[in-house]
C-alpha cells in the first residue's frame, strides 16, 4: 500500500506548477508537446525528398573489385586428362553512368519537389493545430476555474441564506419551509462544487499533457474585454478564402498534383532510356599449367551509349498506369471534399464569432440585471414581500449568468482562432492578440 500511495503521488512532484498566460503556455507546448515534435521531424524528413529526386538526374559513380580462385580439368572426349590448370583472377572496375534520357526520373524530380512542399505544409498545419489545441485546453482550464469560483461563491451565499433562515425560524419570523428550501439549495450547491472540482482537475491534466508540467493559475479574460467582429464582415469572403487558402485544401491540391505526375511517371515505363556509360579497370590472372606459373595483366577503358527499349513486361507498366489514373481520380474527389469542408468550417467559425459577440453583449446586460434582481429580492425578503426561495433563485441566476458569460467569451475567442485557421492564416500573432485581452492579476 505504501508503494501504491507513492506511485499515485509521484506525478504531483514530477510536474511543478507555474502561473502563466496564454503565450507562456504556448511556448511550453512548442518545446514539450510530442505531437509537434513528431511533425517537426516529419518536415525535416520531407525536406530530403527533393534531394533524392534530383539524384536520379545526376551521374552515379561506383567502384567494384573481385578475386576468384579457379580449378579445372582439360581432356579430350572420353580421353585422359591433358592438364589441370589452377589459377587466380582479380581486378577492379570504376563505372560512371550518366542518364541522358529517362523521362520517369524527371517526373520523379517534379514529384519530389511537391512532396517537399507537402511536408512544409503539413508542418504549418501542425503548428496551427498546436495553437488551437493549446488555446482550447487553456480556455477549458480558465472556464473550469471560473465555474468553480462561481459555484463556491454561490454556495457561500446560500450558506449565509441558510443561516439567516434558521435564525428567522428560531425567532418566529419565518417558517421551517424556508430552512428546508435553503438546505436543499445548499446540498445541491455542494454536489455542484464536487463536480466542478473534478472537472477543473481533469482540464488541468489535459493541459499538462501539452506542456509537460502543471500550469498552475491561468490568466482569465479581462471583465471589460473588447471582442472584435470578423473583418471583412462578409461570410462569403471568408468562405471563398477558405476554399482557396485552407491548409487542408492546399495539402489535398498537392496530393492531386503528385498523383497526376504519377500517371506520367508510369507512362514513361513505355519509353526508351539512354545512358552514357564509362568504365575503366584492371584485371590480373595468375595460372599454373603443367607446374609452370604464368600471369596475364590487362588495363581497359571504354565509353559508350546504352539504349534500352522496353517491349513487354507482362502488362505491369499498363497496370501501374491504370492504378495511377484511379489514384488521381480519388485525389481529385478528395480535393473537392477538402474545399467543401473548408467552406463549412469557415461558415461555422464566422457564425460562432458573430453569434458569440451578440451572446456576450446580451449576457453582460443579463449579468447586471440579475445582480439588480438579487438585491431587490434580498430587500423584499427583509421587508416580508419576498420569500426565501425567491432570494435563492435570484442568487443562482446571478452565478449562472456569470458562468455563461465566461463561457460565451471564451467560445468567441476560440471561434476567432478557428476562423483564421479555416482560411490558413492562423499564426502566433493571433494568439498574442488574444493574450493582450487576458488579466494576469486575476490569476493570483
Amino acid at each position: 500500500m505504501k508503494k501504491l500511495a507513492w506511485l499515485l503521488a509521484a506525478p504531483l512532484f514530477s510536474l511543478p506548477a507555474f502561473g502563466a498566460d496564454l503565450m507562456q503556455v504556448y511556448r511550453e507546448a512548442q518545446d514539450n508537446d510530442p505531437t509537434i515534435a513528431a511533425a517537426r521531424a516529419q518536415r525535416d524528413a520531407g525536406r530530403e525528398k527533393p534531394v533524392q529526386g534530383r539524384a536520379g538526374l545526376l551521374p552515379s559513380l561506383s567502384l567494384s573489385g573481385n578475386t576468384t580462385w579457379n580449378e579445372s580439368e582439360i581432356s579430350t572426349h572420353n580421353g585422359p586428362v591433358l592438364m589441370k590448370p589452377n589459377y587466380n583472377t582479380n581486378g577492379y572496375q570504376l563505372t560512371l553512368s550518366q542518364p541522358l534520357f529517362r523521362w520517369q526520373n524527371w517526373v520523379s524530380y517534379d514529384q519530389s519537389k511537391l512532396q517537399g512542399a507537402q511536408a512544409e505544409a503539413n508542418f504549418v498545419q501542425a503548428q496551427q493545430d498546436l495553437i488551437l489545441r493549446v488555446a482550447q485546453a487553456y480556455f477549458d482550464v480558465v472556464y473550469a476555474q471560473q465555474n468553480l469560483l462561481a459555484v463556491r461563491a454561490n454556495k457561500q451565499a446560500i450558506t449565509q441564506q441558510l443561516e439567516l433562515a434558521k435564525k428567522s425560524f428560531e425567532v418566529g419570523t419565518a417558517t421551517i419551509t424556508d430552512t428546508h428550501e435553503a438546505q436543499a439549495q445548499f446540498d445541491l450547491a455542494s454536489a455542484k462544487e464536487i463536480a466542478a472540482e473534478s472537472d477543473f482537475e481533469i482540464r488541468q491534466r489535459t493541459l499538462a499533457t501539452l506542456i509537460g508540467k502543471e500550469a498552475g493559475s491561468l490568466a482569465p479574460p479581462r471583465k471589460d474585454t473588447a471582442l472584435t467582429a470578423p473583418e471583412p464582415a462578409d461570410i462569403a469572403e471568408w468562405v471563398k478564402a477558405a476554399e482557396q487558402y485552407s491548409l487542408g485544401v492546399q495539402l489535398q491540391q498537392l496530393s492531386a498534383d503528385i498523383a497526376a505526375r504519377e500517371i506520367d511517371k508510369q507512362r514513361a515505363g513505355h519509353y526508351p532510356t539512354l545512358d552514357l556509360v564509362a568504365n575503366t579497370g584492371y584485371a590480373k590472372s595468375l595460372s599454373t599449367v603443367g607446374g609452370t606459373p604464368s600471369a596475364l595483366d590487362s588495363d581497359y577503358s571504354n565509353l559508350g551509349l546504352q539504349l534500352n527499349i522496353p517491349l513487354y513486361q507482362g502488362g505491369l507498366t499498363s497496370s501501374r498506369q491504370r492504378e495511377a489514373a484511379a489514384n488521381f481520380s480519388a485525389a481529385k474527389s478528395g480535393l473537392e471534399a477538402a474545399r467543401r469542408n473548408a467552406a463549412l468550417a469557415a461558415r461555422q467559425s464566422y457564425l460562432g464569432v458573430a453569434n458569440g459577440l451578440a451572446q456576450v453583449k446580451a449576457l453582460r446586460a443579463a449579468s447586471l440585471s440579475s445582480q439588480s434582481a438579487l438585491e431587490s429580492n434580498k430587500l423584499g425578503y427583509e421587508v416580508g414581500v419576498r420569500i426565501n426561495i425567491d432570494v435563492l433563485n435570484a442568487e443562482n441566476q446571478v452565478y449562472a449568468t456569470r458562468r455563461d458569460l465566461a463561457k460565451a467569451t471564451l467560445d468567441t475567442l476560440m471561434a476567432q482562432l478557428k476562423l483564421k485557421a479555416a482560411v490558413g492564416a492562423l499564426g502566433e500573432q493571433d494568439l498574442a492578440q488574444i493574450n493582450v485581452l487576458l488579466d494576469p492579476s486575476a490569476s493570483e
